[in-house]
């Protein structure tokens, strides 16, 4: 199997709990204190999530959802992934941060072997995808099978994840001995990502995409699928209700003029035409006849 790539590493940061200190015992003061009224105590401060930047791999440090659904929107329609965290949590998290900051907006599918795989996540700018060639992410042990439908990230061997990605189009089970851990499967859509072109199978190269981006391949293979956008998918969000149109004041009707009846007048009678005189009758003249 050609050499795939995949996304950089947001490990989790794990913070040492500082063993319990013991306070001095404060001196009894010779007469009673007045208490100070108790002060409220302030609400916790909500975490922030960081938003990942696209120019810098360190950012993309957010732990993912224990599961959460992505959209991806294509020429030929929309697909749904769900995603699994406990099947590759580090992958998953590099997918969660990428998906955040838009990394697969504009991405093209440069590879496609039918009934094989599809494979992805060049980012469309050369100087992003150059910033991230060599992000790796460390291997998350295989816990599901590459069927048909699950999403794994392409390495380049151990230890080698960076941002490509590609999803099975058929039962690949033999990549799970080869270190490709699946993190996500296609939910909605799968009959989608089937139709994509296959026409160029192989052909584009990886060296010319990282170096010249979506415009080599838009280029050179004007029929090759891409992502339009990839965002995070939420069925239960509530649907903002339509703004109603606004109703046009309505003038108050003027009332109509009362049209002014005349009095009738009698209708004229019809004149009749006078009776035609008799025609008098001329003698017929009998006409001559010809010699």
């Amino acid at each position: 199997m050609k050499t795939i790539l995949s996304t950089v590493c947001a490990a989790s940061l794990v913070l040492a709990q500082a063993p319990a200190t013991k306070a001095p015992a404060a001196a009894k003061p010779a007469v009673s204190p007045v208490k100070p009224a108790a002060a409220k105590p302030k609400p916790p401060i909500a975490p922030v999530a960081v938003k990942p930047n696209l120019m810098n791999p360190a950012t993309f440090k957010t732990q993912a959802p224990e599961t959460f659904k992505a959209k991806f929107t294509t020429p030929k329609g929309d697909f749904i992934v769900q995603v699994t965290r406990a099947w590759a949590p580090l992958g998953a998290d590099r997918f969660y941060n990428m998906i955040r900051a838009g990394f697969f907006n504009d991405a093209y599918f440069f590879r496609l072997v039918k009934g094989f795989v599809v494979q992805f996540g060049i980012h469309a700018n050369p100087a992003i995808a150059k910033i991230w060639q060599n992000a790796n992410l460390t291997d998350d042990p295989v816990r599901e099978t590459n069927k048909r439908g699950t999403i794994s990230f392409a390495t380049r061997g151990p230890e080698s994840r960076t941002t490509q990605l590609f999803i099975n189009l058929g039962d690949n089970g033999r990549l799970d001995g080869m270190g490709f851990s699946p993190f996500a499967v296609v939910v909605e859509g799968m009959d989608v990502v089937d139709k994509f072109y296959d026409g160029y199978g192989e052909q584009p190269q990886q060296g010319l995409i990282q170096e010249q981006g979506a415009a080599y391949l838009k280029k050179n293979f004007p029929m090759m699928d891409y992502v339009k956008t990839a965002v995070i998918f939420d069925p239960t969000a509530p649907v903002p209700a339509a703004a109603k149109p606004a109703v046009p004041m309505v003038k108050p009707a003027v009332p109509m003029a009362k049209p002014v009846v005349k009095p009738a007048v009698p209708a004229a009678k019809p004149v009749v035409p006078a009776p035609a005189k008799p025609a008098v009758a001329k003698p017929v003249v009998p006409a001559a006849k010809v010699q």
